[in-house]
Order: C-alpha cells, then sequence, then structure tokens
C-alpha cells in the first residue's frame, strides 16, 4: 500500500555550490568533471540511507542547480564528464527504501523532476554547446544508468563487473521512472529485442556486448579508464562548433529567497498565494519596467553586464521556484489562476529587443531558460487559468504564453485591456513536443499563425477573442458570477481525472522523444505505483530487502 501521509519541512529548490552534500565540479578549462559523491546520511528526508550513490530528491535538486549555473556561470566549458567519486559504483539509481516508504504523490512528483533534470541535460548539449558524457566507472544500475542514457556520449569501465541495467521490472515490479525505456529505444535506437532482454534481465549487460548492443558508446578496461576518457573528454572540447558571440564570462546566479507570509510567497517579480480552503492558488507575475526595457535595448552585452537581475531571467528563475513549491508543498492545490501586472506594450518591447539580442550567447541563454520553465508549466498536474480581468493585465509576449499555456484564458471585455503577440510566441519558447504554443492552440488553422506573425501588435479583447487567443470574453457585469462559478467546478471535479484530461489535451501534435517520456512511460509507471503488484503488502517494491518473496495478481490488466 502507499505510505501513509507523514508530516514533513516544506521541500526548498534553492541551493548553491557552497551547500551541496553530494556533488563536487572540477573545472579544466573547457572542461568540467562532475563527481557523484552521494553522502549516504544525507538523505532529504529520515528512514533511509542513500547507499551505492543513490539518490532521492534532495540529490536531484543540487543535481539541477550544477547543471543550470554551468550553462550561465561556465560558458567556457565545452564538454561535462558525469562520473562517480566512490569506487566500484557509478550510482544504483534512485534509492529504493525512499522510493518504498514515499506517498504516491511524492513518488510520481519526484519522478517528474528528475525527467525534467535529464531533459535539461539534452537541452545543454544540444542548444548551449556544452556536450555531457558519462564515465561509468563503476556498476550502473536504473536511475543511474538513466542519468548515462542523458547524456550524449556514455563510457563504461570494462573490469568484469562493471554493468549497466534497468533492473526496475525484474526487481521491483515498477518502471524505469526517469526516461530510461525511451531513450534506450528512441534515442540509442537499440533493437526492441535486445531492449526487451535488457530490462528484464536484473543484472544488465557488461563490456563488449553493452558496446554491441549499443547500450553505451565506448568500453575501456580499468587500467586505462581514466585515461581514455581524458582523451574523448579533450577531443569533444575541441570540436568545431559556431560558437554564439558574445565575452564568455560566467553570469554568478543569486539568490532569489522570497519572503515567506501566511499562505503567501513573495519575489520581487512573483507572487505565489494560496487558499486552502478554496483549493485554489494564484500565481501574480510583474512585466518589465520602463528601464528594463531600455536596457535590453542596448544589446546583447548590456544584456549580458545586467546578469542575473535581468529582468526575464530573474523573472522566470522566481516562477520556476514558485512552480516547484507548489508541485511538492500544496498537493492538495487544485486549481492555479494565472495573472499578470504592468504594460502589454512594455512586454512586447522586451521580448523585441531580447531576441533582437538572441546571437549573443547570454541572450540566447536567457531565452532558452524562459522556455525550460514555461515546459515546466505545462507538465505541471494543476489546472490552470488566466484571468485578464484589469486594465494593467499584461498578458502580451512572453507574459501571454502563461495564458496560452493554461487550461482556459478569461479575458474582461473592457476597451482599456490589452493583449498581444511578439516575437517570442512563435516558435522562441517551444513545448517539450516542438510546437509553440500558438500553434497548438491554432492547429486547425495554421494560417492564422501566420497571419498573426505579420501582425504581432496589441488587440483590444474583441480582436484578441477572433484571433483565438481567448477561451471566454465576459463583460464587468458577468465576470464576477461566471468566474466563480467556473473556479467552484473546477475546484469540484476529480483531480486524478483533471490531470489526465489536462495531459491528453494540452499536448496537440506529433511526439517526441521527450514527450513520450512524459505523456507515455511516466503515465504506466504512475499507474503501476498504485498497483498491488508493485506497492500492495505483498508487492514486489514493498518487499524490496525483506526475506519474503513477492506475490503478484497474475492476471493482466
Amino acid at each position: 500500500m502507499d505510505a501513509s501521509p507523514q508530516q514533513h519541512p516544506p521541500v526548498e529548490f534553492e541551493t548553491d555550490p557552497s551547500r551541496y552534500r553530494h556533488w563536487q565540479v572540477q573545472y579544466d578549462g573547457a572542461i568540467a568533471k562532475v563527481l557523484m559523491r552521494v553522502d549516504a546520511a544525507a538523505g532529504l528526508r529520515p528512514g533511509y540511507e542513500l547507499k551505492l550513490n543513490s539518490y532521492d530528491l534532495g540529490v536531484d535538486i543540487e543535481l539541477a542547480d550544477v547543471v543550470r549555473r554551468l550553462r550561465f556561470e561556465h560558458p567556457e566549458v565545452r564538454t561535462v564528464v558525469v562520473t562517480s567519486g566512490h569506487d566500484n559504483v557509478f550510482c544504483a539509481g534512485a534509492n529504493i527504501f525512499m522510493l518504498g516508504s514515499s506517498t504516491h504523490a511524492w513518488k510520481v512528483n519526484f519522478c517528474k523532476f528528475t525527467n525534467e533534470t535529464r531533459c535539461e541535460i539534452e537541452d545543454a548539449t544540444a542548444n548551449s554547446d556544452q556536450m555531457y558524457v558519462a564515465a561509468l566507472n563503476g556498476t550502473c544500475a536504473g536511475g543511474g544508468y538513466e542519468l548515462a542514457l542523458a547524456c550524449a556520449e556514455i563510457y563504461l569501465q570494462d573490469d568484469g563487473n562493471s554493468a549497466v541495467s534497468l533492473p526496475e521490472v525484474p526487481l521491483l515490479g515498477v518502471l524505469p521512472g526517469t526516461g530510461g525505456l525511451t531513450r534506450v529505444v528512441d534515442k540509442r535506437k537499440v533493437r526492441r529485442d535486445r531492449a526487451d532482454i535488457f530490462c528484464t534481465t536484473a543484472e544488465g549487460v557488461r563490456g563488449k556486448r553493452a558496446l554491441q548492443w549499443g547500450l553505451v558508446d565506448a568500453v575501456f578496461s580499468r587500467s586505462r579508464f581514466e585515461q581514455e576518457v581524458a582523451k574523448k573528454a579533450k577531443a569533444s572540447a575541441e570540436r568545431k562548433v559556431d560558437l554564439k558571440p558574445g565575452e564568455r564570462v560566467g553570469v554568478k546566479l543569486g539568490p532569489i529567497t522570497p519572503d515567506r507570509g501566511e499562505n503567501r510567497r513573495s519575489y520581487r517579480h512573483v507572487t505565489l498565494s494560496w487558499d486552502p480552503a478554496a483549493r485554489t492558488a494564484t500565481i501574480t507575475v510583474k512585466g518589465p519596467s520602463e528601464g528594463d526595457v531600455k536596457l535590453v535595448e542596448q544589446g546583447g552585452a548590456a544584456i549580458h553586464a545586467a546578469g542575473d537581475q535581468l529582468w526575464a531571467l530573474r523573472a522566470m528563475r522566481e516562477l520556476d521556484d514558485a512552480l516547484l513549491w507548489l508541485r511538492f508543498n500544496l498537493l492538495d492545490t487544485g486549481l492555479v489562476l494565472l495573472r499578470t501586472e504592468g504594460d502589454a506594450a512594455r512586454v512586447i518591447a522586451h521580448d523585441r529587443a531580447l531576441f533582437a539580442a538572441r546571437d549573443h550567447w547570454f541572450a540566447n541563454e536567457v531565452l532558452l531558460h524562459m522556455a525550460r520553465v514555461l515546459r515546466r508549466l505545462d507538465l505541471t498536474s494543476r489546472s490552470f487559468f488566466a484571468l485578464g480581468d484589469a486594465t494593467d493585465s499584461a498578458f502580451a509576449g512572453c507574459l501571454l504564453e502563461l495564458a496560452l499555456a493554461a487550461d482556459r484564458f478569461y479575458l474582461l471585455d473592457d476597451e482599456d485591456v490589452r493583449v498581444g503577440l511578439g516575437p517570442l510566441n512563435f516558435g522562441a519558447l517551444p513545448m517539450s513536443h516542438g510546437p509553440s504554443r500558438l500553434s497548438v492552440r491554432l492547429a486547425a488553422d495554421p494560417n492564422k499563425v501566420q497571419e498573426l506573425r505579420e501582425q504581432q501588435e496589441l488587440m483590444g479583447p474583441e480582436d484578441a477573442d477572433d484571433a483565438g487567443l481567448v477561451t471566454v470574453r465576459l463583460d464587468k457585469i458577468d465576470w464576477d458570477d461566471d468566474t466563480r462559478v467556473a473556479i467552484e467546478e473546477r475546484a469540484s471535479m476529480s483531480p486524478d481525472a483533471l490531470t489526465g484530461m489536462e495531459a491528453n489535451l494540452r499536448f496537440v501534435g506529433a511526439e517526441n522523444d521527450t514527450s513520450k517520456i512524459f505523456a507515455r512511460l511516466s503515465a504506466w509507471q504512475n499507474w503501476i505505483f498504485i498497483r498491488p503488484n508493485a506497492t500492495g503488502p505483498e508487492g514486489a517494491l514493498s518487499l524490496y530487502g525483506k526475506p519474503q518473496r513477492p506475490h503478484f495478481d497474475l492476471n493482466r490488466v
């Protein structure tokens, strides 16, 4: 059965290298070595030890911070070598005793976060000229191999003992929860019959067979392993790519620590508040100031000089933190109301200037970060209603993406309310499966997207409605009652059914490897997590490490 809920301190997602317990980063010019050296006694919650370099959410929060800081603070790094700081083991994956003692919601949120971190590693390789390689200097199992799969290349130590494996099905009665199945067959193109054997063989595959099957890219003897990995890393760091221009001096990411009040977290540009009785939360994002716009209009060098105080970076870092805090700490909040404040024309002007500077490496990183945060919103299992009910709402440009990501967009029919499109609405901030939110919204009329691209202007409520940007347009008389009824109705529905419905409706169009991980693998994993064969009293996950053997319900469902 699912673990009983316990009272735990809220999870915080801000960290920095001075607070790392599990990771160490060594820099050597264009090469960074990321050492996984998990402190077994430093689990995020009590009740388990992180043996064999296994990980929990606390370990992965640090890893996500490592990846982001490499992109912003160390743009000189071209190759990132992920390896173990412990002998004979690379990583044993997610800690099984942590999973066994966690609630279903915790397991689901944990796997989603780890998936997003692995996707960010792939994004860094694809878009930030930072190629990740995994140097497996020991046994690599489960989530450890899934971490390696997120890297562009995998090197395995051939010592007769080190192996790669995905043992979740035979050992635990669950699936690899962080993209393993998808990346084995879709990314690495391993034959599916071989993948079937691999994923049902607990001990995994070693040496030459791992190389032959395509599970790794190179195999080196123990005596030559470090030397050969160093040669590979050097060659990778010297590869020819078209680097973005601009002085490649890193930008330090300072803290964004919010002010905390009763049912509220207030950042500089973002506010998260919640109403426990109504099961709703409100996220309000403030648009850029006139000074923010003037700064980005000066170009890439000025944007770089602004560093982590740049509105587009700071505001999105704050939104990211708010979304993660909401996911893990406000489980009974079912509906999030999205609001904006500011000047819509100013947001458009800001976006145009930032987009014009996109060839500068730092401006490009800011845009990539904005896209990742918005994808986090897309993947958050809450209902989202965007409310444009004030003349100072600023659903334009990058902030219109909040409304386009929402399940519904309610707009007040007032002549002073404005909605606007800018250059960032047409593919610069793609969803996880590739298209823009605007093209997803207007999938039935692609020509309309092109028409709007050519206009890119502020619109009143009626024109915005005609353009297909608005779900419901309401006058002042009907606004309060109609939105209240919609909010109360949504909060009364089954959270499980809504999560499934929203996940199916949000991602219109063809899938890719990334969206398969969240839409197919995660959905099946989440179902299996609550089945008795995994988490029942005699389930494989429940009995792991105990003398009893699991007893399965042998009926196929």
